[in-house]
């Protein structure tokens, strides 16, 4: 089956145009019941996690002295035991929040983070350690827990146009909690030996809050209710594995997404060291970069939203890989000329940010966390679109099994490149090298994210594109779009308004072009040549495009069969019937595109691109799509017409 077929499902249609109206942008969604008191909840959790964890790791490195676990241990074993449980739980956790509505879900995890916060309490004013260590495993626990809910919750409530500024919003909350609660939980410790104390009001205050906020959660009813759970961790994680393969761009994503989460814990784990022993800063400088690198996220993942317009853009995801290549790698030559001498009294913020040196540093930081939030926000929005929702939870769980490994396996690999020899700024040039083999393999097997950034190019500054109508676009199953067919760009430019891929039937001598038909064939477009030149071309033409419809996939093809050598809108061709056989329930979109002719790419002068700047740059074009028709309605005659009237509205 087609992995865009996957995405028909009743909850999308309830997102988008049941009782709650579409969020105008990503902000105003806070003040909607069905995502506000979500982000809050995920929002006070992940603070609360890193309050309690930062707050802990300074009372055994600084404040209280165990033999049994030395200070430069402490961090090490409280991450290793937070993580333990992703490892272990996920594939129940993804199980549960199939089966289960998902508010009840989060209710009671929140209410289980009550109780773990209230022993942590007990465990910071006894100064008990070894209750403490339980606590970080049981927060753990929590938070493998929610991950699945968190992530299968959206695509319940949003529509797919709002799902990116979700998971921006999400992403953003979840960055600037956790530097919220790592300075909350070290200005807290910083008060001494009253610090544990409040520590412990805090973390249970925050806990509270959390659960309260989740009241107001609606519900989410389960997508499996009659699934029956396999408690095996093993065989339920190379389960979702196994269902996560069945759709290559959802497993790629996956593999994307852990990809990510293995380069940024190389450069999380380095800053206190890289800070002190490489910039010669203090404590407070390690956390200016750690507030430089949250905000740098936080900023990138806001603005996908922005730069996709609304829609699932994950052309944005090789522009994000340059950038963590580009940026880390200047890191890498901005530190080789910066060193402290041992014994050296250490920068204080002041002294630090005097040095114009260290300003580089910092944009560098700030550029490749922008990067990493371009990078992994459309993967999500991907993930959580294309998985088939009866088991999206269950695969996110899978992620989250494969985050925590390649995290591991990121600190094993930072800990031998150090062991061996490397400096920590060699340490980072590594990595960007390595993102580039990495980050190319996994463009290589899904060159979708190489079509989506062309055709972002060409309509962000080739073009200006402007749309109206693009509501008329199904989101899932089969559909048809027909358009006007005025340059050879007309594909690439239709292709970046679908949130899903888009399949083109296109005359067969565009493929001779060199750049085009590398592009199209790329694109996996199906040329159709004429009947009378080759036959079998032709009826092969057709059995695919009945094939992308049967798959449950959007076709489009251009009616008048040749790009306009007049500007005027030709004859439609009666292949759009020949299509349509078998297939009467398919809606068929009419669509228009304005003001491409006399372009650069169009024939006004006999012949494409032989005058790139007879308009200049940053060329405005527009395209209205209008109101499905049924397939059983349609005839060549009716569609032309209805794409003369759209042609007939003002440009967008």
């Amino acid at each position: 089956m087609s992995e865009s077929a996957t995405t028909s499902h009743p909850e999308h249609q309830q997102a988008g145009q049941g009782a709650a109206p579409a969020a105008s942008n990503q902000f105003a969604l806070l003040r909607q019941k069905r995502f506000g008191p979500f982000f809050w909840t995920q929002f006070l959790g992940a603070g609360n996690d890193n309050l309690f964890k930062f707050a802990f790791t300074v009372l055994v490195t600084y404040q209280l002295h165990v033999s049994w676990l030395e200070p430069k241990m402490a961090g090490l074993v409280i991450s290793a035991l937070f993580i333990l449980p992703f490892l272990l739980f996920s594939a129940t956790a993804g199980q549960w929040a199939d089966k289960y509505d998902k508010a009840r879900i989060m209710r009671a995890i929140k209410l289980m983070e009550v109780a773990i916060m209230s022993l942590a309490a007990w465990g910071f004013m006894t100064q008990g350690v070894v209750v403490l260590l339980c606590c970080v495993a049981l927060m753990g626990l929590h938070s493998t827990f929610f991950g699945p809910v968190k992530y299968a919750y959206l695509p319940q409530h949003l529509s797919p146009r709002e799902i990116t500024g979700g998971n921006g919003m999400v992403e953003m909350g979840t960055f600037v909690s956790i530097l919220l609660g790592n300075v909350g939980g070290g200005l807290i410790m910083g008060l001494g030996v009253a610090g544990a104390k409040w520590a412990a009001l805090a973390c249970v205050t925050v806990a509270v809050l959390g659960w309260l906020v989740s009241l107001r959660i609606p519900a989410s009813p389960s997508s499996e209710p009659d699934l029956r759970l396999n408690w095996n961790p093993v065989t339920e994680t190379w389960r979702n594995l196994k269902l996560a393969r069945e759709y290559p761009s959802v497993f790629r994503s996956l593999l994307g997404i852990s990809w990510m989460w293995f380069f940024g814990a190389v450069f999380l784990s380095q800053f206190p060291s890289f800070a002190r022993d490489v910039l010669g800063g203090d404590a407070h400088v390690a956390s200016l970069l750690l507030v430089v690198f949250s905000i740098g996220i936080a900023v990138g993942s806001l603005l996908c939203e922005t730069l996709s317009h609304r829609s699932v853009e994950i052309g944005l995801v090789p522009v994000g890989a340059i950038g963590m290549s580009v940026f880390a790698f200047d890191l890498y030559l901005a530190s080789q000329g910066l060193t402290h001498p041992v014994g050296a009294p250490l920068f204080t913020v002041p002294e630090f940010l005097r040095n114009h040196a260290h300003w580089r540093v910092m944009a560098d930081l700030a550029l490749l966390a922008f990067s990493a939030g371009l990078y992994s926000v459309p993967m999500y929005a991907l993930i959580q679109l294309r998985a088939k929702p009866s088991h999206r939870a269950r695969i996110i769980a899978a992620n989250n099994i494969l985050n925590a490994l390649f995290m591991i396996v990121s600190a094993v690999a930072a800990g031998a490149m150090l062991y061996f020899g490397f400096t920590i700024p060699q340490v980072f040039g590594a990595t960007a090298l390595l993102n580039v083999i990495v980050v190319g393999y996994l463009f290589w097997l899904m060159p979708e994210y190489l079509i989506r950034l062309v055709m972002l190019v060409v309509t962000r500054f080739v073009y200006r594109l402007r749309v109206r109508g693009e509501d008329h676009l199904p989101t899932d199953g089969p559909g048809v779009l027909v358009c006007n067919h005025v340059s050879f760009v007309d594909a690439v430019i239709l292709g970046v308004i679908s949130p899903r891929p888009m399949v083109f039937l296109m005359d067969h001598r565009i493929f001779k072009t060199a750049a085009l038909g590398w592009f199209f064939r790329l694109c996996k477009a199906i040329p159709i040549a004429p009947q009378k030149e080759d036959p079998q071309a032709y009826e092969r033409a057709f059995v695919k495009a009945r094939e992308v419809l049967a798959n449950g996939d959007l076709l489009c093809i251009f009616p008048e069969g040749a790009i306009t050598k007049d500007g005027q809108l030709q004859t439609f061709k009666g292949g759009i019937m020949k299509i349509l056989e078998g297939h009467e329930q398919v809606p068929v979109i009419p669509s228009a595109l304005h003001n491409l002719w006399g372009s650069f790419f169009s024939r006004i002068d006999g012949t494409a691109m032989s005058k790139p700047f007879r308009r200049g740059m940053f060329n405005h074009v527009g395209l209205v799509v209008g109101p499905a028709i049924p397939a059983a309605d349609v005839t060549p005659e009716r569609l032309q017409d209805e794409v003369r009237k759209l042609l007939a509205e003002p440009a967008p």
